[in-house]
């Protein structure tokens, strides 16, 4: 168990957190929230136990350069407004400078401050020791609660730990305990469904999970690299070449370990990838060669219902169709709606899934929604993750 905000003493302490501001922005402006309220449990915590409290994050891309698109301003707005208190945010090109360690060291008790993009300095993503240090210089704890970048051993998610004691804020605690219960003690049965496109990013989760679940059920994009390796008739679905070997294999994987592999029996296809295209629903066996799959069909939304009904825990990491285009959405959200109304323990892994069950109106029936999903999938692989190895033990 790793040490979190309870278990050190914080008053008066200057308190340096990592949280995870990444969020979607459009002219100048938040699109979606859920990643500041999300960090703040944390964050009221440590202002009502008398922390002077210093956070950062990275947002986009700007590699390495002061892109001021990328300015985390609009996040301490948004911060200001959700606290209902100011929130000190100097931009400075490189991060930390003498101006910014006098403004940390000058914070009362309850204050907070937020520093600008740590991925406008090129050595964050390096973990390069020098800029790590001059994060650490602002703080006397680091509170880690960012477990959408806890996969990344960046300056300011795992580097600052060399430097200062190390906890965990409340959202990775909570991401830990969901993810590692599911994989250490789940309440059986326990079900996973993969997603997505690509089943080359999945092999080693997939794997993983064989070892723990008791049923796995595919779907979306990846499932028709899985009906190529049963010698099936795929059409012009999406197909990634180099893992149908690999498919093959992990159909033999499930049957020696006993996991129930489902796999869907219909798809809807259409002869174009676009939401006004023609379409049908086609069993597995019958895909025509001049058409793709983009959505599960009805027999396997029934297939698939049945299944999420007998279950106690589930995890579900990537969509059952392209639930981005209204015409092949049914799938995604009758998954979505039968996890909403099921008594399991229901975890979302992050991504597109979460995605998903915000699009269509269910996050509020689920049990957990991840905040990561990268970090996510390498935690159901059963990777360590940088940003939480570094952490304290209790």
């Amino acid at each position: 168990m790793k040490k979190t905000v309870r278990d050190v003493e914080v008053r008066g302490k200057r308190a340096l957190v990592r949280c995870d501001f990444n969020v979607p922005m459009q002219d100048g402006k938040i699109t979606d929230d859920i990643r500041i309220t999300s960090a703040l449990p944390t964050i009221k915590y440590l202002i009502d136990h008398g922390a002077k409290v210093i956070l950062m994050s990275h947002m986009g891309r700007p590699k390495g350069e002061a892109k001021m698109e990328y300015t985390l301003k609009p996040v301490a707005e948004r911060l200001e407004e959700l606290l209902g208190q100011a929130v000190s945010f100097i931009s400075v090109p490189e991060v930390v400078n003498q101006q910014i360690v006098d403004a940390a060291g000058a914070l009362k008790e309850g204050q907070v401050m937020l520093l600008e993009n740590v991925r406008f300095r090129k050595e964050e993503t390096k973990n390069e020791a020098g800029f790590a240090k001059e994060l650490a210089q602002l703080g006397e704890i680091f509170v880690n609660d960012a477990f959408g970048t806890a996969h990344r051993a960046h300056c300011s998610t795992a580097g600052v730990a060399d430097y200062l004691p190390a906890v965990s804020g409340f959202l990775i605690e909570k991401e830990v305990k969901f993810l590692g219960d599911a994989l250490e003690n789940p309440q059986r049965p326990f079900v996973a469904i993969m997603g997505g496109a690509k089943v080359g990013d999945k092999i080693p989760v997939i794997e993983n999970l064989l070892k723990k679940v008791d049923t796995l059920i595919i779907g979306g994009g990846m499932s028709y690299t899985f009906f190529k390796a049963m010698g099936l008739e795929i059409g012009t679905s999406i197909l990634d070449e180099d893992s149908i070997g690999l498919a093959g294999e992990l159909i033999k994987k499930a049957e020696s370990a006993g996991v129930k592999l489902v796999l869907p029996v219909d798809v809807v296809c259409a002869k174009e990838f676009d939401n006004n295209s023609e379409k049908k629903v086609c069993d597995r066996e019958n895909i025509p060669s001049d058409m793709m799959g983009m959505d599960i069909g009805p027999k396997s939304v029934q297939l698939i219902s049945d299944e999420l009904a007998k279950a106690k825990t589930v995890v579900w990491n990537g969509p059952a169709g392209v639930f981005e285009m209204p015409n092949f959405a049914e799938g995604t959200k009758k998954i979505a709606e039968a996890l909403a109304n099921s008594q399991a323990t229901t975890i979302i892994g992050g991504g597109d899934s979460a995605a998903a069950v915000e699009q269509f109106g269910f996050a509020d029936k689920m049990t957990h929604i991840s905040t990561g999903g990268g970090a996510s999938l390498e935690f159901l692989e059963g990777k360590a993750l940088p940003g939480i190895a570094v952490l304290e033990e209790k």
